[in-house]
């Protein structure tokens, strides 16, 4: 018994750290409406930055006045990334700003081992909390006391903090009606600035408190990050309370459940995660939020005959990829098919989110299920390979209909959370069940049939593929299903008026989206050979959601021209540099701020420029004399 009081203890300890980060998120959210994924990142610079001071300026600061000191500065680093970067995005749709922010998060995490170095430091004890406190024959650790108590004390001032003072009044009145506040002659710029400043030194804090307890690491971003967006979920997106309640709770599942439930503890915190955003979608305290903001949709025209020129431009690009295997060597053809393959993947993810307007965060999931799929039956059944092709995507359908029926009764950020919350109970199912999945050691020799195991004959086969593929969702794209689905997203009231019954279009989607998407995952795990966790990552998802926006959310080849760029960039860039992350990082925050419509949105309004003829000067003339 002495046991699990203790382990409830360490529980409580851990729960403080992820309150103060959860917190930082949840403020945030509640007023600026920012997914920000970069908040992991602030967590990772306050353990480095509180390192650096309590080894070097420990004489001069001490550790507590490193610790404060260290939040404060990575505080003022978030002002700056607010006022550079976010605030020319904060009335874009969520999707660019958990780009914007991702991509800050690459950049972050390779200026840190530029910066630091790649091994993990270890911090000293915290002076005055070296020692253990015996509870019943067991020993617990002193600082991890400090914590348990620090927690309902930052509650409490953060409680008094927006309650008793004139900046928490129009912080939370900012939270309910960002608008009228503004019109009652309040700063917005400076207000946002301001709880950017907060929640900012919240994660930094949560992150330098961890260094007598943790080895600092540039992983902490997204080790934290996911439990993050966990806590704030459940608690309900901009409650404070809701974050202390949350952090608990997960804190204290992580604490038992490898005790209790061994096989499935990584699980239980994203089942608690889906069960609450499916029950009760504003979270545990939360308030139902307003419309959210639209992920931008396709725009393009009706269903028209292909002209002669972009038949021939079409056909020549067909046989520019076919000609490949005649020219290129052995690793040139296995990138092609890499390349091929994420162009599936990222259409499955383009006909959704453009067609549907339904920006999922955990597509992988479904892409690793096909990979998943076609593994069992090659090496437990022993098919054959085309039996697997055909069957293996299969996984990934089913998984897209189960998880689809409840996540499309969602919307907005809410939709993207429980899309993410299923990518993860995947991941942890295939990571956890050894067994069967083979664990983090995967599933190894999935090897493609004799007829396709050379580099061209997988590269012709993967091509054939994605051009069916791409083919045949452009024809659901102008189908009248197609427009169904466009009408739902557009105005889900008017539509249903007319007897469009959205939700089963929405599904339906899903499931299109997902069975594509395995399609994809089953190919990819032919070119590798095995299986792992890794293609049901939440990395994998944001990859495909920056190949989307890469080539363009409004077009109808943006997917294509996105995951080309985008794959043949990261491959190259691995290749030539040690800084992948930090040159790609600054890649995808450039195209959220100055390419929002991507390459294919950009070349497209180029065109449309050039072809709108220019009023005569005549005309010109009359219109001036007129308005005189």
């Amino acid at each position: 018994m002495s046991f699990y009081f203790v382990q409830f203890l360490t529980g409580l300890a851990s729960a403080a750290s992820l309150f103060l980060v959860a917190s930082g998120l949840s403020i945030i959210f509640g007023v600026t409406r920012i997914v920000n994924f970069a908040h992991g990142a602030f967590y990772m610079l306050g353990a480095y930055v509180a390192f650096t001071l309590t080894e070097r300026l420990s004489g001069a600061l001490g550790f507590w006045g490193g610790i404060v000191a260290a939040a404060l500065i990575v505080a003022v680093l978030g002002v700056l990334v607010e006022m550079v970067l976010l605030r020319r995005i904060y009335k874009s749709p969520e999707l660019f700003q958990l780009l914007a922010t991702f991509g800050l998060t690459l950049m972050v995490e390779d200026l840190v081992v530029l910066i630091w170095g790649p091994d993990d430091l270890v911090g000293r004890r915290a002076p005055g909390f070296r020692g253990a406190v015996d509870f019943f024959g067991q020993n617990v650790p002193t600082y991890d006391l400090f914590l348990i108590v620090l927690g309902p004390v930052v509650l409490g001032a953060l409680w008094l903090l927006f309650r008793r003072t004139r900046w928490g009044v129009l912080v939370r009145a900012a939270t309910q009606d960002r608008d009228m506040v503004a019109a009652l002659g309040v700063n917005q710029k400076w207000l946002f600035t301001s709880v950017f400043a907060v929640g900012v030194f919240l994660a930094a804090l949560g992150g330098a408190l961890q260094i007598p307890r943790d080895a600092v690491h540039h992983a902490m971003d997204l080790r934290i990050i996911v439990d993050v967006f966990v806590v704030v979920v459940i608690g309900g997106l901009g409650s404070i309370t809701g974050a202390f309640v949350a952090a608990v709770l997960v804190s204290e599942l992580n604490a038992f459940g490898i005790l209790i439930f061994p096989k499935i503890s990584i699980i239980l915190v994203f089942l608690v995660m889906a069960a609450v955003l499916i029950v009760r979608p504003w979270g545990l305290f939360g308030k139902p939020e307003a419309a959210a903001r639209k992920t931008p949709g396709l725009t393009v025209r009706p269903w028209r005959p292909l002209t002669t020129n972009e038949r021939f431009a079409m056909l020549a690009v067909l046989i520019v990829a076919a000609a490949l295997p005649l020219v290129g060597g052995n690793y040139a053809l296995t990138v092609g098919a890499e390349i091929v393959i994420f162009v599936i993947f990222a259409s499955s993810l383009h006909f959704l989110m453009s067609v549907g307007g339904l920006a999922s965060f955990g597509h992988a999931a479904y892409f690793g299920l096909g990979a998943y799929g076609v593994a069992f039956l090659a090496k437990a059944a022993g098919l054959p390979m085309i039996v697997c092709l055909l069957l293996g995507p299969l996984l990934g359908l089913l998984g897209a209909a189960v998880f689809g029926f409840f996540a499309v009764q969602l919307s907005g950020v809410y939709f993207a959370m429980l899309t993410l919350a299923f990518a993860q109970i995947v991941w942890s199912i295939a990571f956890q069940w050894v067994a069967v999945t083979g664990g983090d050691n995967g599933i190894l020799g999935v090897w493609p049939a004799a007829w396709a195991a050379g580099p061209k004959s997988f590269y012709w086969l993967s091509l054939g593929i994605a051009t069916l593929v791409v083919a045949a969702l452009r024809v659901i794209v102008f189908s009248p299903f197609g427009y169904a689905l466009r009408a739902t997203r557009d105005s889900g009231l008017r539509s249903e008026a007319i007897g469009i019954d959205g939700k089963r279009v929405q599904w339906t989607a899903f499931v299109i989206a997902g069975t594509v998407a395995g399609v994809g995952g089953a190919l990819f795990a032919y070119l590798k050979g095995s299986v792992f966790p890794d293609s049901l990552g939440i990395s994998l998802s944001v990859d495909a959601l920056v190949m989307v926006l890469l080539g363009g959310v409004e077009t109808v080849s943006g997917a294509v021209v996105g995951a080309i760029v985008f794959k043949a960039l990261n491959i190259w860039l691995v290749s030539q540099t040690d800084l992948s992350k930090l040159v790609l990082g600054a890649v995808i925050v450039l195209i959220v701020v100055a390419f929002p419509k991507g390459i294919v949105g950009m070349l497209e309004t180029i065109r449309t420029r050039r072809q709108s003829p220019s009023p005569k000067p005549a005309i010109l003339a009359s219109r001036i004399e007129s308005a005189e």
